[in-house]
């Protein structure tokens, strides 16, 4: 989830490529083999245990595709409306009422606990993995450890790997079913591992963070999320406006932030043309494809979906979405 460098989130693509092959070793270098010896001794020292450390490393290699896939990440050239329209249909909202509906009970109490909308939870899961049908097939372990040895981003994938490791160590899930996408987004929520050691729950307490098959865990584990990035869970995150003409470019961006009467007397107005709402609360005007496409009055809860991806067309399609979802 908070990984993915591609410009609109993580999109469900990238969990139906095929897993590929292994990758020679000498493919990569001669020393494979000491740095996964070096590594079982990090781990070790970090108090993994040796059982958990053979059972997930015994036999690993480093996968091509993995490989494949790092270093070929599209580069999409969608406008925003076209990206709405692709995450954000119809079909996806319907399915959206249907799974708040089903799980009502379930997420106002992980709203009332953590003081995130039901909606919202939703949405988020909906985008991130289709409400829990494109997971990824990739072994996260198998995944990581293909990152963190091939040399470009090997600090950071090392990192998430020894905290995958961590996680196996804990007890949370088998190696065996520790799966997410290639680049090792994890479970319902799409978290990398060090995203889940910081924020993952228990809510149901059976004694594992189960993100993969619980939903308990996976919404309170978002809500977790959400909560400590700020969310606040009487407002809502933004709305699409109308900007005067003549209206200074200058103040666009997240780095303004007015009261929305502020805005109002600046011209501002929602999309339909009627006057803002009179609610004490502050936000900046945001724009999209580089102004040329629609502009946004958003609040402190889409900051609080930039911590989950620094990216304007996932956070405004989450918080669509979610409006869709509830009737808004």
């Amino acid at each position: 989830m908070m990984f993915c460098n591609i410009r609109f989130g993580i999109l469900a693509a990238i969990f139906l490529f095929s897993l590929g092959t292994f990758v020679p070793k000498k493919a990569f270098s001669e020393d494979f083999d000491a740095w996964l010896a070096a590594l079982r001794v990090e781990a070790t020292a970090r108090g993994i245990k040796p059982e958990i450390l053979d059972a997930a490393l015994d036999g690993v290699v480093p996968l091509a595709r993995v490989i494949e896939l790092d270093r070929s990440q599209p580069e999409f050239t969608l406008t925003f409306e076209e990206y709405l329209t692709r995450v954000v249909p119809r079909s996806r909202v319907e399915k959206g009422r249907k799974k708040l509906r089903e799980n009502r009970e379930l997420l106002h109490a992980v709203a009332k606990r953590y003081g995130v909308q039901p909606r919202f939870l939703v949405a988020l899961w909906g985008i991130e993995t289709d409400f829990g049908r494109l997971t990824g097939g990739f072994s996260v372990v198998q995944a990581l450890v293909t990152l963190a040895f091939d040399g470009r981003r090997s600090a950071y994938f090392r990192k998430e790997l020894l905290a995958a490791l961590q996680i196996l160590d804990e007890g949370h899930i088998a190696p065996d079913a520790m799966t997410g996408s290639w680049a090792g987004a994890m479970g319902q929520s799409q978290f990398m591992p060090t995203t889940f050691l910081g924020f993952a729950v228990d809510h149901d307490a059976d004694g594992q963070q189960d993100i993969w098959n619980t939903r308990a865990d996976v919404f309170a584990s978002a809500a977790n999320y959400l909560a400590k990035s700020g969310w606040n869970g009487k407002e809502n995150w933004g709305r699409r406006v109308r900007l005067p003409e003549g209206f200074d470019p200058a103040l666009i961006g997240l780095e303004v932030e007015k009261p929305i009467q502020d805005w109002q007397r600046l011209g501002v107005r929602r999309a339909d043309g009627s006057g803002l709402p009179k609610a004490e609360i502050s936000g900046s005007i945001v724009s999209t494809d580089d102004g040329k496409g629609p502009t946004y009055l958003i609040y402190g809860n889409y900051r609080a979906l930039l911590n989950w991806n620094r990216s304007t067309f996932f956070a405004v399609a989450v918080g669509t979405l979610a409006d869709r979802i509830g009737g808004r």
